[in-house]
């Protein structure tokens, strides 16, 4: 690697704070390894990177913020291109010395990137930056964009996935061929229809699922259960009623969930046990004490959890006590413990738990593809380019 240009694809899609501050370095830091390993053997770093999702060239959606703290994190200067494939990326490559980073600016400023088809000379100029294409950007690699999958094509046998990428790999992979059993799956989140392949999947590799958040409501409302103004799917309804009726491992709902008159702050709230049903004007808004209870000493019998998605509407303070409460009780479990999902990840974070899981994904869409189909558009190119 000693004085190769390496073109590594990294995922920096970070939230920014009004005044364009990186409000979370969490995805920034998990790229570090694989940005050390290239510098301490004498490569050169062309990172490339999505932010948001920009139409256009917008100053807004700028990586300028991320090179900034890059360079904080390094100890050293991180330049940034004013462009992507533009004159200022291509002088800066050109300068580019041993030991130096060079931060492309958004690769979704070109409609290239997620539409590879409409230019293929975009893929094309990003891969004559480097010798190596490394991708490290896991979060992304369900994406067959330009700069995740395409790129990876024209570099034959020197193309590799990153530290991170392949520790999301191992651990992703045992869970779906060999974890340890007995095996538990808690999802959560607002929509069936999004999660429905995962739901499938995952019910053919657990020893039990458990079902929170907004989907719940739907598969409860499959069940003939009150739910009053709670948001479901309908179009879903028939497809959550197949899942229950096709499944031979245990399916499990919340017993108990707190409603609110209103989804917002400082709204009325009450439990209500799901026999007794929500009332009309009243919406569930998270899992109620009784379910924390009995989910709580099932998941002390179980060996592995992987854990997506809130179990309430987490973003609203008032009703994120469930999913708070359900991130501490299984840092407390000897099992070895997965979570992912920007949410469910959020919630590890604010409580300083990260540290107390066995893994946390960077990866949320990405991550339930992977479970869902075993492969990835990103991962499969790098093994295609090898």
């Amino acid at each position: 690697m000693n004085g190769k240009k390496v073109l590594m694809r990294v995922d920096f899609n970070v939230p920014l704070t009004v005044e364009r501050k990186v409000a979370d370095e969490t995805r920034i830091r998990a790229a570090l390894p694989s940005i050390r390993y290239v510098l301490d053997r004498g490569g050169s770093l062309i990172l490339m990177s999505h932010l948001g999702r920009p139409k256009k060239e917008d100053p807004a959606y700028s990586l300028a913020p991320c090179a900034e703290v890059l360079g904080s994190l390094l100890g050293t200067r991180v330049t940034m291109a004013k462009d992507t494939i533009g004159p200022s990326a291509k002088e800066a490559v050109h300068a580019l010395k041993p030991g130096e980073v060079l931060m492309l600016e958004n690769v979704r400023f070109s409609p290239a990137e997620e539409k590879p088809e409409q230019d293929v000379s975009y893929a094309k100029t990003l891969a004559s930056f480097g010798d190596i294409y490394v991708n490290d950007a896991f979060g992304t690699a369900h994406r067959a964009h330009s700069s995740t999958a395409v790129v990876a094509h024209y570099f034959p046998g020197r193309a590799a996935a990153g530290l991170l990428m392949q520790k999301e790999l191992e651990v992703l992979g045992a869970l779906l061929t060999s974890p340890q059993r007995p095996f538990m799956a808690i999802i959560g989140g607002a929509k069936v229809s999004s999660k429905l392949g995962t739901l499938s999947a995952l019910l053919r590799k657990v020893d039990q699922l458990l079902i929170g958040g907004a989907m719940a409501s739907t598969f409860l409302k499959a069940e003939g259960k009150e739910i009053g103004d709670s948001f479901y799917e309908s179009a879903q309804l028939s497809a959550a009623r197949a899942l229950f009726d096709e499944a031979t491992t245990p399916i499990t709902l919340p017993i108990d969930l707190v409603i609110a008159n209103a989804i917002e702050a400082g709204a009325k709230k009450r439990v209500v046990d799901i026999q007794e049903g929500v009332p009309k004007g009243w919406r569930c808004v998270d899992i109620g004490p009784k379910t924390l209870k009995e989910w709580g000493e099932q998941m002390k019998r179980a060996k592995t959890i992987f854990w997506n998605g809130p179990v309430g509407i987490f973003e609203i303070p008032d009703f994120a006590q469930g999913t708070q409460q359900l991130a501490k009780m299984i840092s407390e479990l000897s099992a070895i413990t997965v979570v992912g999902g920007g949410d469910s990840v959020a919630a590890v974070q604010e409580l300083h738990l990260l540290d107390r899981y066995t893994h946390v994904s960077t990866g949320g869409g990405a991550t339930l593809e992977y479970i869902e189909k075993g492969e990835l558009p990103g991962i499969e190119a790098l093994s295609d380019a090898v």
